[in-house]
């Protein structure tokens, strides 16, 4: 099993708790957090942009990846939603027996 924090935004707190909620009820994810209020400015249809936005980190499986980004394009309201996958290169082995414990894999 390899772990993995998913990075997505969402553009309220609303839409951050539904995705958050969701992911974690149908053990796509272990836990989400939410960072509130960060500040992002990125490039969108040749005109950069400047928005408030919340930070989700969820953690689940590498194996659960592409359900999740399933779950994020159903759940999300930007035509294109972030959504990367980074790699738990080393943690503790009873946090990642409860990640795999509370995750469908």
């Amino acid at each position: 099993m390899s772990a993995i924090i998913v990075l997505t935004s969402a553009g309220s707190e609303e839409e951050a708790k539904k995705i958050a909620q969701n992911l974690v009820e149908s053990r796509l994810a272990a836990c989400v957090n939410i960072i509130s209020k960060v500040e992002s400015v990125y490039r969108w249809e040749d005109n950069v942009h400047a928005a408030e936005e919340w930070l989700l980190m969820i953690k689940t499986t590498s194996s659960n990846f592409e359900t999740v980004k399933d779950a994020i394009s159903k759940l999300h309201s930007y035509e294109l939603p972030e959504c990367i996958s980074i790699a738990i290169a080393s943690a503790e082995d009873g946090y990642l027996k409860w990640l795999k414990e509370n995750t469908q894999n």
